[in-house]
């Protein structure tokens, strides 16, 4: 029969009686231990282990104001890019002592509303946010919020603080002119249907840009869902890019998973890749190595991204440890256009 109760935590007299001294005994030892004879921590922590005692931090943390948490917000968890990211920064954390508390926002401003005003309540010593665009309320949030703050993954034209990014319109440029090189002239782009991710909007915008200083025009775009953009939407983009623009040369999509559905449906429809069109991608993700042909894309390193962001972030929270606040940093990190087979 399932039992409907709980047994209740155990607490620190628990440990204490087992350990044979007072509550307050253990409290000193695992709070800082110096001022505790070593076989009595020893036997206290034994006593910890044996009734499965967890110190609870938040009474401390509510007069130190030392939570010994940060906060990182990313789009996706399931987007190996942003997944790298969080776990560069979390490495970064491993040897202080600072906890990671993630949360994702899936490309929705108004779910990173919702989600800062809930971190901001836990008391975090530093928030990390992805992408430079918020809702007014959020920017105030975080504004107000008195800890230190970092956007990354882009270059906002009105940082709240810290930034720790690259410019995505700039890398689709590079990526424009790199095709342009190539003898690409009628080049087509498949992206989102909304502003929701600010990336892949920022890199249609270098697209467009690029396409104007190289004096080809008109762009050829496909918006084919909301984001996040997948295999899926990759390939049905990739027919009706075809259709409505039957010259196209070469299609640039907004990541490489769209870019991987596009060179299957070619597949499945018999267009040679590069032959009939060329198509590229975004992000180097792993599986733009080993797709037939293998995906031209652009690299952002999203590890340095993540390793950057969790340095300057300790640095800031050091500095707000002593009362102090340092100057807004801006960090920026480089990519690079890989050219492969399919183009």
């Amino acid at each position: 029969m399932a039992r409907n109760w709980r047994p209740s935590a155990p607490t620190m007299s628990d440990v204490g009686r087992r350990a044979g001294v007072s509550a307050m005994t253990v409290s000193r030892a695992l709070r800082d231990g110096g001022s505790i004879a070593p076989e009595t921590r020893k036997r206290i922590m034994k006593a910890v282990e044996e009734v499965g005692y967890v110190l609870d931090q938040s009474a401390q943390s509510l007069v130190s104001r030392r939570t010994a948490f940060i906060a990182a917000l990313i789009p996706s968890i399931n987007n190996s890019n942003f997944a790298d990211t969080a776990r560069a920064i979390t490495n970064v954390l491993q040897a202080t002592g600072i906890q990671l508390l993630l949360g994702y926002t899936d490309y929705s401003i108004e779910n990173e509303e919702r989600l800062i005003e809930a971190m901001l309540k836990r008391r975090p010593e530093g928030m990390i946010v992805t992408g430079g665009r918020h809702t007014t309320r959020a920017r105030r949030l975080l504004e107000q919020a008195n800890i230190p703050l970092i956007e990354m993954w882009d270059l906002p034209l009105k940082p709240v603080e810290h930034v720790v990014g690259f410019s995505n319109a700039a890398a689709a440029g590079a990526l424009v002119h790199y095709l342009h090189r190539r003898g690409r002239r009628k080049i087509g782009f498949i992206g989102g249907t909304s502003q929701r991710d600010e990336r892949g909007a920022a890199r249609r915008a270098g697209y467009e840009t690029a396409l104007h200083e190289l004096g080809l025009s008109p762009p050829r775009v496909i918006s084919i869902a909301q984001p996040p953009i997948s295999m899926r939407h990759g390939a049905e983009a990739i027919v009706r890019l075809i259709e409505q623009a039957p010259d196209v040369e070469v299609a640039m999509c907004t990541s490489d998973l769209s870019a991987f559905g596009a060179i299957m449906e070619c597949a499945r429809r018999g267009w040679s890749v590069p032959g009939r069109i060329g198509i590229a991608g975004f992000g180097d993700f792993e599986v733009a190595s080993y797709s037939n042909p293998r995906i031209t894309t652009v690299g952002v390193n999203c590890l340095e991204i993540g390793r950057q962001a969790g340095e300057l972030m300790l640095r800031a929270i050091e500095a707000s440890r002593k009362g102090r606040v340092i100057a807004p940093e801006t960090v920026i990190t480089d990519f690079e256009v890989i050219g492969r087979e399919s183009t």
